[in-house]
């Protein structure tokens, strides 16, 4: 089932300021708020597109402040600041039992909507997220590395890479003024033993980016998670395994 893709501008009043949010929408029934990291929204169209043609799911696909030219207020400068800023778009909507899903940067995202405990979220569905601190397994610092280099850490296979990039860059600039030069935050580990929404956390074994330890010890900070990787998958498992990711998110 496929509903109408159609992109809309929301201006949303929030502590940080007036946020422009850009967002594709397609519609249907149960709402699925897809959630991108740091190589842009073009990581999360396709399985967008995905899904909403294998169920009668509404896909919301934003682009977060900041990236892709998108302008972003002086004041949105934190994780959390953003999470509030998509719980406020589901408020606006007036949505409910809203799915949210993200990878990589937009997992980390993900698990501070979870902790904001808004009632129009059931389920979160962190893939391949980065944001908590595991001693002896760092977050792979993407500053510099070449398109051949990223294309290795972040795919089971990179021959099914673009031939010409390696993969999708990350905006490197739109990514750290949220998440600092870090990419993570020391107390989020801790501060998750608060969840109360369930939460899944699917990873491709193959990461180069957050490894398998790093996906384990993210669940493991979750009193409501279960824990599923994901065979021949590296950090995209959207782009490299859609359908196996597919059926992981419907398999609940």
């Amino acid at each position: 089932m496929t509903g109408t893709a159609h992109t809309e501008t929301h201006a949303l009043d929030t502590s940080a300021g007036v946020v422009e949010l850009t967002v594709r929408n397609r519609d249907g029934d149960r709402p699925f708020l897809l959630l991108h990291g740091g190589g842009g929204v073009a990581t999360m169209s396709g399985f967008g597109d995905l899904l909403a043609e294998r169920t009668s799911a509404r896909v919301l696909l934003p682009t977060h402040p900041g990236f892709g030219g998108t302008p972003r207020p002086e004041g949105l400068t934190s994780v959390i600041d953003l999470a509030r800023t998509y719980v406020a778009l589901l408020d606006l909507l007036d949505l409910t039992d809203v799915t949210v899903v993200g990878n990589s940067f937009g997992g980390w995202l993900a698990a501070e909507i979870a902790l904001l405990d808004s009632p129009r979220v059931s389920g979160v569905v962190i893939v391949n997220g980065i944001g908590v601190e595991v001693p002896g397994h760092p977050v792979t610092d993407v500053r510099g590395l070449s398109p051949a280099e990223l294309g290795r850490l972040s795919w089971h296979d990179p021959s099914k890479a673009p031939a010409t990039s390696g993969g999708p860059r990350p905006d490197v600039a739109a990514l750290i003024s949220y998440t600092g030069t870090a990419m993570s935050d020391p107390t989020l580990v801790s501060r998750l033993g608060r969840v109360q929404v369930p939460v899944r956390v699917v990873w491709g074994e193959s990461d180069g980016i957050v490894d398998l330890e790093y996906g384990k010890a993210f669940a493991a900070a979750i009193p409501t998670s279960t824990f599923t990787v994901l065979p021949r998958s590296g950090h995209l498992p959207q782009l490299e395994s859609p359908g196996e990711l597919l059926g992981v998110l419907l398999d609940r």
